[in-house]
């Protein structure tokens, strides 16, 4: 009879493991939100929020996931577009939330020969002169922010001599790697990702000129049947002190 009850107490439990895994909460979140989207998720948590689950990448291809029936019940996409994308399919619940307007900068690693030019002629010229063998940006098809890098290039009239040196990472998080490595020397990543010293200690930036590209206007999204938790911490995103962080992390924030 006691061998019976542990029997049934071990099935039991493998059955409610299962369940409060599904219960987590899963979070889908553009990459340059990595170090400033997990701050905001420890202050709800110390404020009685349950723990999230918390994955990074490009937009592109979290929409196109979310699309295709990945279990996110949030999304925190770098360009608005993809949210309310999803939202005119029936996949996410209107209004949404703009959340930030993000920067682009150009950082130079350490040791890096090129000028922290915000016009970025010096980057053309070394594209020219030998200086520049790489310049890492995020993938444009997908990734909002390397989009922004291209018309950035383009507008500057750098694009041209630069086009055959990029190196293009999957997600602005990998092509941080590339620069910050010395792979490349130079990259145009997230203004938000200068603010975490493992990126911004390990070289220079400046931010680009934001009439070079169009504002990276950023919105969250609850998926159709999100439940409480996901609901509760987008509103604690725009509470004063979400917002707070974000807006030190170098997002504008919109009222």
């Amino acid at each position: 009879m006691v061998f019976r009850k542990f029997v049934s107490s071990v099935l039991l439990l493998a059955w409610l493991l299962p369940c409060a895994a599904l219960a987590q909460v899963n979070v889908a979140a553009a990459s340059d939100l990595k170090f400033a989207l997990p701050e905001v998720a420890t202050a709800f948590e110390r404020r009685g929020g349950e723990k999230l689950q918390i994955s990074f990448g490009s937009s592109g291809n979290f929409r196109r996931q979310i699309a295709e029936g990945a279990p996110f019940e949030l999304f925190f996409s770098a360009d608005e577009a993809y949210a309310d994308a999803l939202i005119a399919e029936g996949r996410a619940q209107a209004p949404g939330l703009l959340y930030g307007i993000g920067r682009i900068v150009l950082f130079l690693p350490k040791g890096s020969p090129l000028k922290a030019d915000a016009a970025l002629k010096d980057l053309a010229a070394a594209a020219t002169d030998g200086r520049l063998a790489k310049l890492a940006i995020a993938n444009p098809e997908h990734a909002p922010y390397g989009r922004a890098a291209r018309e950035a290039l383009q507008k500057a009239g750098a694009y041209a001599a630069v086009q055959d040196k990029l190196v293009l990472g999957e997600n602005v998080g990998q092509a941080a790697r590339f620069a910050t490595s010395g792979a490349a020397q130079a990259g145009i990543l997230p203004l938000a990702m200068m603010r975490a010293p493992e990126i911004g200690s390990q070289g220079s930036h400046v931010v680009l000129d934001e009439s070079l590209h169009a504002p990276l206007k950023q919105k969250a999204v609850l998926i159709k049947g999100a439940g409480d938790t996901a609901r509760r911490f987008l509103d604690f995103v725009r509470s004063p002190a979400g917002a707070e962080i974000l807006a030190r992390y170098g997002f504008a924030v919109p009222r």
